[in-house]
């Protein structure tokens, strides 16, 4: 009872937190002008602020707060040290701009800090191929390469309103569930409270119109470096070995609830080579941006994009429930990544000139009718009235 008390009211600091500070930061990216420009690759057509990774990280770290003072949280010390890494240094390509080299030296310092500092890594395999126990040696460089990969692809994906922060909330609640489940409470505490902290920022992001304001590349590195350390541990502590044989798979089932960024990252990655450039050069070869010149909405886009990432997951669990091998569980979460992401981007691809179907598609354009416009009205000028009482309250004092 105590734990789930002490997850509610973190989950709870996090949410009012990041609702509270959403309007100050907003102001504050709006007077320092640090908004993120409109460009060819870019599907806003106004400069829009880009700060919302500070807004985030404020409700976690506030959250962890209130955690801390009912639990000890020291387990989860590096884990909180790197996402502030990551956010100063994506805050920092957002201002100024950085190399893909630096870049990916620091993201390989955050994942090294990760692994010697919690001791873990993906050092076992869980039976699948017939391998469980693999030496460090091996274990550290493919940690690594999977967390690299992993903070990249969250970050690549962030081009639409609500997509990488929509994700990062359903993957959070899930390993969030699954941690509460193996009683690892400070786990659990870190990923609801990012759950919860998400939830406000998405609402403006997504809704809002005057009150928008963009997760940036702070933002995305932060989510992805913690991403990185909910696989870790969840590889660590959940699989074949404990009480599982012949059952669930859990690599094929952590890649299927991050499908979407893993199977589109590697996609463009592999185009981009293919077509003799770097596979950090920015162009619009996304699924989102397949979405978006087919007529869809972006609040559609990422609802699309959420839901096939879903349905890959749940593939991967029906695959569970039949009592497939562990091998065929990875298979088929391959199989269904290729199908669901892959070929739904040629096809949109294929499909963007077709008349009735942009027809159709521009009719998803459900956020400028209706409830969705009256709700942004009144979220815009809640923002905005709350924006007047701090500046009130300032002269009143």
């Amino acid at each position: 009872m105590k734990d789930l008390l002490i997850i509610v009211l973190s989950s709870l600091v996090a949410l009012i937190s990041v609702s509270l500070v959403h309007s100050k930061i907003l102001k504050i990216a709006k007077v320092r002008n640090l908004t993120d420009k409109p460009s060819e690759r870019k599907l806003q057509r106004h400069p829009v602020p880009m700060l919302g990774g500070i807004a985030v990280f404020m409700g976690v770290i506030c959250g962890l707060g209130m955690a801390s003072t009912m639990t000890d949280l020291t387990l989860i010390f590096p884990i909180v040290m790197m996402m502030a890494v990551m956010l100063y240094i994506g805050a920092l390509d957002d201002l100024t701009g950085l190399s893909p080299v630096f870049r990916i030296v620091m993201e390989i310092f955050a994942v090294l800090v990760l692994i010697y500092g919690s001791g873990m890594c993906i050092d076992n395999f869980n039976g699948l191929w017939g391998i469980y126990q693999i030496p460090w040696t091996i274990a550290v460089p493919l940690t690594v390469f999977a967390g690299v990969g992993i903070i990249n692809s969250i970050n690549m994906i962030d081009g639409i309103n609500g997509l990488s922060s929509g994700l990062c909330i359903a993957c959070s609640l899930y390993f969030g569930a699954n941690y509460f489940h193996l009683e690892d409470i400070p786990n659990t505490v870190v990923a609801f409270t990012m759950a919860f902290a998400l939830m406000p920022f998405l609402v403006h992001n997504v809704f809002g119109s005057k009150s928008r304001m963009f997760i940036g590349d702070a933002g995305t590195m932060m989510m992805g470096v913690l991403l990185t350390w909910f696989v870790i541990r969840y590889l660590s502590f959940y699989g074949i070995e404990r009480g599982l044989p012949g059952g669930l798979c859990p690599i094929a089932n952590a890649i299927s609830i991050l499908s979407v960024p893993i199977f589109d990252t590697l996609r463009v990655m592999t185009m981009r080579i293919f077509q003799g450039r770097s596979p950090f050069s920015p162009d619009r070869m996304h699924l989102h941006h397949a979405f978006v010149d087919c007529g869809f909405s972006h609040a559609s886009t990422a609802l699309f994009e959420i839901i096939i990432s879903l349905i890959v997951f749940l593939t991967s669990n029906v695959a569970y429930w039949l009592d497939f091998s562990a091998e065929l569980q990875l298979y088929i979460v391959i199989l269904a990544g290729v199908i669901f992401v892959w070929c739904t981007y040629f096809f949109l691809r294929r499909m963007k000139n077709i008349r009735v179907f942009k027809f159709y598609a521009l009719r998803t354009h459900f956020e400028r009718k209706g409830w969705w416009l009256v709700y942004q009205n009144w979220l815009d000028r809640e923002s905005k009235m709350r924006k007047q009482r701090c500046e009130e309250y300032k002269l009143y004092k």
